[in-house]
Formats: C-alpha cells, structure tokens, sequence
C-alpha cells in the first residue's frame, strides 16, 4: 500500500536568494529535511518543472511541484497483539505499554513487537517511517507512548522531542534513601567494554542528556521517584540513577548483583525477588496536538508489579511521604 502525494506551492519573492533545500524545508514543513532533500535529488521535488541540486539558489516566485511516493515497509509482517490504547484520531495513537513488549524489531526480536501490532491495527501506518514511533521504550519499561499515524505528525513529533516541549515523566524506585531530588546533567554514550550498555562518558563523546529527580517516598533503604527527561537517551533514567549510586530496583544491566537491603522483612524480600525488570513506568505525557496544536495531556496508573513492590516497601516501615 502506498501513499501518493501531489503538492504545488510557489516561493514567496521575499526567500529570493535562499537555497531550494531551504525554501522547501520552510514551504513543505509537513515532511523531514532529510526526506525532502532525497526528493529533491531524485527529481521528485522540482523547480519551474526541472530538476535542480538541493544547493541551488532560487530568485523568488519559482513554483515548486513536489510529486511522490510513500512506499509500505513490506519487510514487517502485521500481527494481532493486543495494544492498550489510551487515546487515538486519525493523527495519533496513544498507548500504554505493557512490560515484556520489545517496540522495535531487531536481532533476537524479528516480530512480535510493538511495530508488527500497530501495523496490524492502523495498516495506514506502513507508509509511515518505523510505523510512526517517534521515541522508545525499553522492553521491561511500562507506560505512555505516542505513535504518529501520519508523515506529517510524525515530523512535527520529532520536532517537538529535539525541542523538548513534549513532556515526559516517569517513576522508578531506587535503591538507597535519597536526601532529596535533583538533576543528573551528564553525557550519555555507549560503553566502553559492554556494548549492550550505555554509560556516562567524557564530554565531546557522548550525548547530551538531562534528567530531573524528585522524591515522592522514602522508604528504609529504597525511595520512589518521579523523572523528568530534557533529553531522550536509549536508557537515560537507568544510567544516570546508576551513576550517582541509586541504581533502579530489579535492573538486569545497571543495578549490579542483587543485594536483599539490611532489616528487610521476608514479604519484602519475596517482593525484590520477584521484581525481575527495572522498576520503572513513563506515567505521563502531554504535548501539542501535531494537528490541532490542542496541548494534551495523559497519565496512566502504575503497573500492578509496581503497586505491589511500593506496597511491600511500605509495609517493611520506615514509610516517609512526600
């Protein structure tokens, strides 16, 4: 299934003297930099009728006629996996993830992912890059995610993520007893000798990633914490609670070997055992409509794992709320 599009618009005389890669970047804002400066080059996106190289400098009053096609991404199979979905129109889809789901496939994943799910409720979604996901979460991480149904939400998406006015945050519970919040400013990169692992490298090396911490409650050797991310790195809340020493409860890469904490109760510690993935859940998100520019906003419950764990936390003492 592919997507055609037609779209003729003339250059307004006062971008006389701007490149075309930059005029179209401005006029055919629907669509990426990338995607259009591959148009361009394959003559799909043309000046006055003729074809002309992405550096070219137009005088003003040209008129640009951009003609192509959205291919389907056959290479994934569609698959009946239920989805959660929390909030959909015709321009995005909003869902809350389930622990275990693996949202893009990849070695050792080949299907059964989010992407092979959305694919099979919104078969539109194959002309969309990725099938629209915009920002990932990891597999065992639970909560809120928007998909783009459409090229043009998922450019404005992006936008909105390299902008930072999409608002993402989480909670995690840790272990340690924090004295209070704060922000972890540290750049992110793959690590050195483990390259399943991120990890926080020399500046210049790594990407730029910000997380803010507060505590919601303390417990006696845990405290629960809300995250919220500036940036956007693969495992960002995971490294940056590792590296200032209050890795995430049940994290298989970042906590280290399990440890049961001193004057914990037996239910307490039946309840870490049993806790096998990072204890971390994306409980809201709110942003700009891609169509509407409507700001909207979603939060979802914790998991029933994470209530549980909070629970037994709790009922071990030494509860502090915040």
């Amino acid at each position: 299934m592919n997507e055609r599009i037609e779209q003729q618009v003339q250059v307004p005389m006062t971008m006389g003297g701007q490149r075309l890669d930059q005029v179209a970047a401005e006029l055919f804002s629907d669509f990426s930099r990338s995607r259009l400066q591959a148009w361009i080059k394959e003559g799909a996106l043309q000046v006055d009728g003729r074809q002309c190289k992405p550096r070219e400098k137009l005088l003003g009053g040209e008129l640009l006629t951009l003609v192509a096609e959205l291919e389907a991404q056959e290479r994934w199979q569609p698959q009946a996996i239920e989805l959660p979905i929390v909030y959909e129109d015709e321009h995005i889809l909003v869902l809350n993830k389930p622990a275990g789901l693996v949202v893009h496939p990849a070695a050792g994943h080949a299907d059964g992912t989010l992407l092979n799910a959305l694919l099979h409720h919104a078969p539109e979604l194959a002309v969309v890059p990725r099938a629209g996901i915009v920002h990932r979460l990891d597999k065992d991480t639970t909560g809120l995610m928007v998909v783009a149904k459409t090229l043009q939400a998922q450019t404005d998406l992006v936008a909105q993520l390299q902008e930072r006015s999409m608002g993402r945050e989480y909670e995690a519970v840790v272990q340690g007893v924090m004295t209070g919040g704060g922000t972890v400013d540290e750049p992110i990169g793959r690590h050195s000798r483990h390259r399943q692992k991120m990890a926080v490298v020399a500046e210049g090396s790594g990407k730029e990633a910000v997380t803010h911490y507060r505590v919601l409650h303390k417990y006696r050797a845990h405290t629960h914490i809300r995250c919220k991310l500036e940036t956007g790195r693969t495992h960002q809340i995971r490294v940056h609670m590792a590296h200032i020493n209050y890795p995430l409860v049940g994290d298989p890469l970042y906590a280290g070997r399990f440890r049961l904490p001193k004057g914990c109760g037996e239910d307490l510690q039946e309840a870490l055992r049993q806790f096998q993935r990072q204890a971390l859940h994306a409980k809201r998100l709110e942003l700009s409509h891609p169509e509407t520019g409507e700001w909207m906003e979603w939060e979802v419950e914790l998991p029933s794992d994470f209530q549980q764990l909070l629970t037994a936390l709790k009922q071990n003492g030494d509860y502090q709320d915040y």
